[in-house]
C-alpha cells in the first residue's frame, strides 16, 4: 500500500483534492493511504465542520495553521512545517494542486527529501511572470515527478520547457468536482435568482488594486442597463470600490459572498459569465455558458480558441462590446476530459 501526503492551503484546493481523497478512501482504499495536510494558508471561517460535511470532503489530518503573511514569510514557514510532517510520515509520494504558496512549499519540501512529487493541474501558463501563481506553478512543475495535465495545451506548455518525462494528459479534476457537486447541490435554498442574468465575479488584484482598471470595469457594466447582473461581492473588492468612489447601478444585483455549491447553481442557471477568475472561466465552459474574461491573459487558452471565452482585459469599450454581442458556439469539445480524471491519476500512480 502506498502512502500519499496531500498538501492543500486554500478552499478551492480542498474541493479539487476531495475528488482524489474520496477515491482513496473508497474504491482505492486497498491500494493507498492518504495523510491530508492543510497549511492554513487561507484562514476561512466558513471551513467549519458543516463545510466538510456538506461538501463531502475528508477533514484534514494535520492543520499547520500558518495563517497569512508576506509570500516569503508564508512559504518559509510552510516549508519548515511540511518538512517535519514528511520526516515523520515518510510517504511514498507527495501530492499538490494548482499554484498557491502551499503548492510550491509542499513540492520543494518533498523534492529536497527525494520524495516523488505529483502535481495536479500541471502545465498551466499565463505567461505573466509578475503573477505569484505563475512563479509557483512553473517552479513546481520543474521539481515534480508526475505532471498531471488537464489539457493538451498544458502538455504542450511543458514540452516547450523540455519537460517530457512523467507528463500525463488526465483531464481536469475540477470537471470531476463540478459534475459531482452539480448533481449533489443543484437545488439550493439559499439563492433567490429567477430572472435571466449574467453572473459576474470580480476579485483579482490586477483589477481591484488598480483604480483605472476598476473604474473601466464599473463603467462598462453600468452601461449595459438592459441586462441583469448578479455579483457575489468579496469584502475586499467592496472596500476597493468604496475607496475609489465607485458604485454599480441598480441592474447589478450585488449579493454577499457565496459558497461553492451556490456558485455552481448560479453558473448552471445564468445566461453568461463575466469574470476575472481562472476557475470560473473553466466552470462556465463545463456548463456551456459563454464567458467574458476581464484579464489580459488566461491559462485556459483553449476556451478562447473554441469561441466560448473572450478576453477583454479591463478596457471599458471591449467589455461593453462583448456584453452586447454574447455568442454561444454550436460545438463544445471535451477539452477537459470526461469526468474521470481522479481515477486516471490514481491508476497512473499505482502503476
Amino acid at each position: 500500500m502506498k502512502k500519499i501526503v496531500t498538501v492543500v492551503g486554500a478552499r478551492p484546493q480542498f474541493i479539487k483534492a476531495a475528488v482524489i481523497s474520496r477515491l482513496i478512501r473508497g474504491e482505492y482504499s486497498d491500494r493507498f493511504e492518504e495523510i491530508l495536510v492543510h497549511t492554513g494558508q487561507h484562514y476561512d471561517e466558513n471551513m467549519s465542520d458543516i463545510f466538510f460535511r456538506e461538501m463531502d470532503i475528508p477533514k484534514p489530518d494535520i492543520n499547520l495553521e500558518i495563517g497569512s503573511g508576506t509570500h516569503g514569510k508564508m512559504t518559509g514557514r510552510m516549508l519548515e512545517k511540511i518538512e517535519e510532517v514528511l520526516l515523520s510520515e515518510n510517504p511514498d509520494l507527495l501530492m499538490v494542486y494548482g499554484d498557491t504558496n502551499s503548492t510550491i512549499a509542499g513540492a520543494l519540501a518533498a523534492s529536497k527529501l527525494h520524495i516523488p512529487v505529483a502535481h495536479v493541474e500541471a502545465g498551466l501558463r499565463s505567461h505573466n511572470m509578475r503573477m505569484p501563481e505563475e512563479q509557483n506553478r512553473i517552479l513546481t512543475d520543474h521539481i515534480s515527478t508526475h505532471l498531471f495535465c488537464p489539457t493538451d495545451t498544458a502538455v504542450e506548455n511543458l514540452k516547450k520547457e523540455s519537460l517530457l518525462d512523467g507528463v500525463h494528459r488526465t483531464g481536469d479534476v475540477m470537471l470531476d468536482a463540478s459534475l459531482y457537486y452539480r448533481d449533489k447541490f443543484l437545488e439550493s435554498e439559499n439563492m433567490d435568482v429567477t430572472d435571466d442574468f449574467i453572473l459576474m465575479t470580480l476579485h483579482r488584484a490586477e483589477n481591484t488594486d488598480n483604480s483605472e482598471r476598476l473604474k473601466a470595469i464599473v463603467k462598462a457594466v453600468n452601461s449595459i442597463d438592459n441586462r441583469l447582473f448578479v455579483l457575489p461581492l468579496h469584502p475586499r473588492t467592496k472596500k476597493m470600490l468604496e475607496e475609489a468612489g465607485l458604485a454599480f447601478e441598480k441592474h447589478v444585483k450585488v449579493i454577499p459572498p457565496i459558497g461553492y455549491k451556490d456558485m455552481l447553481r448560479l453558473e448552471a442557471e445564468c445566461d453568461a459569465v463575466l469574470t476575472d477568475s481562472g476557475g470560473v472561466q473553466k466552470e462556465a465552459y463545463f456548463f456551456g455558458k459563454p464567458c467574458i474574461t476581464m484579464r489580459d491573459q488566461t491559462e485556459w487558452v483553449e476556451t478562447v480558441e473554441t469561441g466560448w471565452n473572450k478576453l477583454t482585459g479591463a478596457e471599458s469599450d471591449k467589455i461593453s462590446s462583448a456584453l452586447s454581442s454574447i455568442n454561444r458556439p454550436k460545438e463544445r469539445p471535451d477539452l477537459y476530459g470526461t469526468g474521470d480524471s481522479g481515477k486516471e491519476i490514481l491508476n497512473i500512480i499505482q502503476e
